[in-house]
């Protein structure tokens, strides 16, 4: 796959402004989903163990990029939530992310995670940064947990850049999953999909190839 506009490249960047760091964030969260073959009266009459307003975060994952070194990774960020208004994962959420339930058993709450999460960004504050996800969903749940949990949200959105519109919009394509979206620029999925800790380093081995894609410009095809 190759670029289609250059502006809509350059334009993130832009909005990477003189900021030092990107984060590339993804989220696990409890969830659930209908069994399989349904017929639409007992899709109707089935209840939900989770519904999408009940979703609690239960992975933080998060890759870091030194945008001064081309965007080279340096480190990451990977903790557990408990979940406080369906502690008990369902088998629909454990089988989609391999997560189990005494990983989130002796994990910390929201807010005490998102403490840690402070400590890990604070060194990184007087450079600046952004993050990023693939999509909304991670941006509003963040708010999400932190309403519920009672603290203020630690990752600004007013620094969110929805990597998956950015996307769309640089390879004028439709919009696509991330795992689809890694491949389809030529790169290997590493590690388990909807882990957070592997889908954020994907995530970041993404917007690193994207965001130093210039040589493509040049008239070297590197993403074809």
């Amino acid at each position: 796959m190759q670029v289609k506009r250059w502006g809509q490249l350059d334009a993130l960047r832009q909005q990477l402004g003189e900021s030092r760091w990107l984060l590339c964030v993804d989220l696990e969260a409890t969830c659930d989903d209908y069994p399989v073959g349904l017929d639409e009266a007992a899709r109707n009459a089935h209840v939900l163990e989770v519904q999408r307003h009940e979703m609690e975060t239960i992975e933080v994952g998060i890759t870091l990029l030194d945008v001064q070194l081309e965007y080279r990774i340096v480190d990451h960020f990977g903790q557990f939530v408990r979940p406080l208004l369906r502690p008990k994962l369902t088998e629909f959420c454990t089988g989609l992310t391999g997560i189990s339930q005494s990983d989130v058993d002796t994990a910390e709450r929201f807010a005490a995670v998102q403490d840690q999460l402070g400590d890990w960004l604070a060194p990184r504050d007087t450079e600046g940064w952004r993050w990023c996800s693939w999509g909304d969903y991670d941006r509003k749940q963040l708010k999400e947990d932190a309403i519920r949990a009672g603290v203020d949200v630690l990752l600004d959105p007013a620094r969110h850049i929805n990597l998956k519109k950015c996307f769309w919009k640089i390879f004028a394509c439709r919009a696509l999953g991330l795992k689809c979206a890694v491949e389809s620029i030529g790169l290997s999925w590493e590690g388990k999909h909807h882990r957070a800790i592997d889908d954020a380093r994907n995530l970041a081995r993404l917007a690193q190839l994207l965001l130093n894609s210039d040589a493509q410009r040049h008239g070297r095809h590197g993403m074809d």
